[in-house]
């Protein structure tokens, strides 16, 4: 088992994006995370049925959230967070590829591991094993009582801007992550999370495109 939970935004002003991507999708903040303050960051996730949309800021100088908006000069998408049920083996045959684990966690409701983005291209990666699979400790102990799928129910994938789209697609695959996330000829921000694909509940609303964080969401 191997699938999408969570997808991740650096912005300079976490309040205002926050608000904006709760009005715009009938969203509302399930937990604020006290232990993002290890990297130097605060942070604010919102639920979609099962998954979760994250926004994270700088609190200091020197993290790696600050870095990215300053390379891609402005905010945008940050980190792609996957759920599985053999996190030992999956990391075993990842790290045989040339990947290094820039961060491990393990707690009694979740483990997890950060990929180093210069080794898989394109975005900062997290693969998780919660306990019970299913649960997601990262968004607090009561992010179900949050939902709200009047507008939007689920997170079908995002976009990743490629210098070069064969060759990052190939390592995606090759290190068994490629699930919901597609590749696309880069822009002038250079490489990085540039869209995020969620399922329209409201089936009226299909197509539509909104630009939050330096990022496009479209509805389908």
């Amino acid at each position: 088992m191997f699938h999408l939970r969570q997808v991740a935004l650096v912005a300079t002003d976490l309040d205002a994006v926050v608000s904006q991507m709760c009005e715009t999708f009938g969203l509302s903040i399930c937990f604020e995370d006290p232990g993002v303050a290890e990297f130097g960051l605060r942070n604010a996730l919102m639920v979609i049925g099962d998954q979760f949309l994250e926004v994270v800021s700088p609190t200091e100088g020197g993290t790696a959230a600050g870095r990215l908006i300053k390379k891609r000069k402005g905010d945008g998408g940050y980190m792609v967070m996957y759920e599985c049920d053999d996190l030992d083996d999956r990391i075993a045959q990842i790290t045989q590829h040339d990947v290094r684990v820039v961060w491990a966690g393990d707690f009694p409701k979740i483990r997890g591991r950060h990929l180093h983005p210069r080794d898989v291209g394109g975005a900062l990666v997290s693969i998780d094993q919660p306990v019970p699979n299913g649960s997601w400790a990262w968004a607090g102990p009561s992010w179900e009582v949050h939902r709200n799928e009047s507008v939007v129910d689920g997170i079908a994938g995002i976009t990743i801007g490629a210098a070069d789209v064969a060759a990052m697609a190939s390592r995606w695959s090759e290190l068994g992550i490629d699930r919901a996330v597609e590749f696309a000829r880069v822009g002038e921000r250079g490489e990085g999370i540039d869209g995020v694909d969620l399922i329209a509940a409201d089936r009226s609303r299909r197509g539509e495109t909104h630009d939050i964080c330096g990022v496009t969401f479209r509805l389908i």
